[in-house]
């Protein structure tokens, strides 16, 4: 069955950087857009980050671009995040999306097929 695991959260202080991962099995990786997303403590769940089947193209969050990048190999996709403020603290999920009919940054959270259990990311003031 499909799996996808994240890894690579913690608890940082403002400034710093942190890099996520996640490992998927069960699938053809590249067949799907990957994305990432933050759920902050009483908010909803919110893309951070997608990128294509192919690599080539990404979306950001008006919130973290500049400071986040995507990227993906084999059966693995990453967000690197620099500059992390306390405003990114929340439970990292990643998620796959199989059928896309449009650019990747109209797919809302319901587009995405498969979702690992998510890593938990403090930024301290």
């Amino acid at each position: 069955q499909v799996q996808l695991v994240e890894s690579g959260g913690g608890l940082v202080q403002a400034g710093a950087s942190l890099r996520l991962s996640c490992a998927a099995s069960g699938l053809t990786f590249s067949n799907y857009v990957m994305g990432w997303f933050r759920q902050a403590p009483g908010k909803e769940r919110e893309l951070v980050a997608a990128i294509s089947r192919s690599g080539t193209i990404t979306h950001y969050a008006d919130s973290v671009k500049g400071r986040f990048t995507i990227a993906r190999d084999n059966n693995n996709v990453y967000l690197q995040m620099n500059s992390l403020k306390p405003e990114a603290t929340g439970v990292y999920y990643c998620a796959t999306a199989l059928i896309v009919a449009g650019p990747i940054a109209t797919l809302a959270p319901a587009d995405y097929d498969f979702w690992g259990q998510g890593t938990l990311v403090t930024v301290s003031s």
